[in-house]
């Protein structure tokens, strides 16, 4: 069964993204999906000296992104898409959920399904900040990230000046881990090991966290699965070139060996060309490490969905 929702990604009130929101339902309606989840980013304390000119820099505004989100679903009520077919011609599936949150086969519909996410930057400090977020908006859907380390953005190649990368990376495993402590409002780990895109002058086989760190991996991990959470399959590092998704295989095969069931999928778009990207190499991965099914949330609530 084809990947039917993309639960990660972003329009122009992120930061990094110039897409217009109407733009990317249009684009994943058209890719015959049955929903998606807006997740803008929302990091309080980001580093003002990055964007000068935007001192609110990936610090959307909740209500806004509920308004657009509430409107353009309004509008898909009122005047219904036709629906994309499938492959076989047979009308995209339905996006309703099952009462218990089972596993189900998509079966034929309609409707297409917007959920209203957030993406949380995670710094050891803003547990309290995100538990106030959390609780004033009706959100679907939390990611909890991490994007920055000792308070710096890794994107950045002066960032890693004066450390090895074991110590930058293991300095952002050690946050993560400490964030997602001090931050009980999340459903999803989001792109575990984002930061090994950034290393400066790596080769060209990626940096694997699983075998240079795994006792604060297995940590995180186990967090993840004694909380009832669930941890984010990312395919954006298909599109940086790096031939695995965020997390890698290895880390994914040592989730599913610590008991690790519940995984939620993004293509972690900034434009539409990018929505579901690979989603079909994610889910023969997938399958192959054992993995039978993928979690969408509904008012925080995870539904299973088949990968078979």
């Amino acid at each position: 069964m084809p990947i039917l929702y993309d639960t990660h990604m972003h329009s122009s009130f992120s930061t990094d993204s110039n897409a217009p929101m109407d733009d990317m339902v249009r684009k994943a309606m058209d890719l015959g999906l049955s929903g998606i989840c807006i997740t803008e980013h929302l990091d309080p304390d980001f580093p003002t000296d990055y964007f000068p000119d935007d001192p609110a820099a990936f610090q959307a505004n909740p209500a806004e992104v509920l308004k657009t989100v509430r409107s353009l679903t309004d509008l898909l009520r009122a005047k219904p898409a036709a629906v994309p077919a499938d492959a076989d011609g047979k009308p995209a599936a339905d996006h309703a959920f099952t009462a218990d949150g089972a596993v189900r086969q998509a079966g034929p519909g309609s409707a297409f399904r917007i959920g209203f996410g957030i993406e949380f930057g995670m710094q050891p400090h803003l547990g309290p900040e995100f538990e106030a977020i959390a609780s004033a908006h009706p959100f679907d859907f939390i990611i909890a990230s991490q994007h920055l380390v000792r308070g710096r953005d890794p994107y950045y190649a002066e960032e890693w000046k004066g450390y090895t990368v074991e110590e930058v990376i293991g300095r952002y495993y050690e946050e993560m881990l400490e964030g997602l402590r001090k931050m009980p409002q999340w459903d999803t780990l989001g792109h575990l090991d984002y930061i090994i895109r950034y290393i400066p002058g790596w080769g060209s086989v990626p940096y694997d966290s699983m075998e240079e760190h795994p006792d604060l991996v297995d940590a995180v991990l186990e967090y993840v699965i004694r909380s009832g959470k669930s941890l984010e399959v990312n395919t954006a590092g298909y599109k940086y070139g790096l031939g695995q998704p965020h997390p890698a295989p290895s880390v994914l095969k040592r989730y599913r060996e610590l008991g690790g069931t519940m995984i939620t999928i993004g293509a972690d778009a900034h434009a539409p060309q990018h929505i579901a990207f690979d989603f079909e190499k994610a889910r023969r991965l997938l399958l192959s490490l054992g993995f039978h099914s993928y979690v969408v949330y509904e008012h925080r609530t995870p539904h299973a969905f088949s990968l078979e």
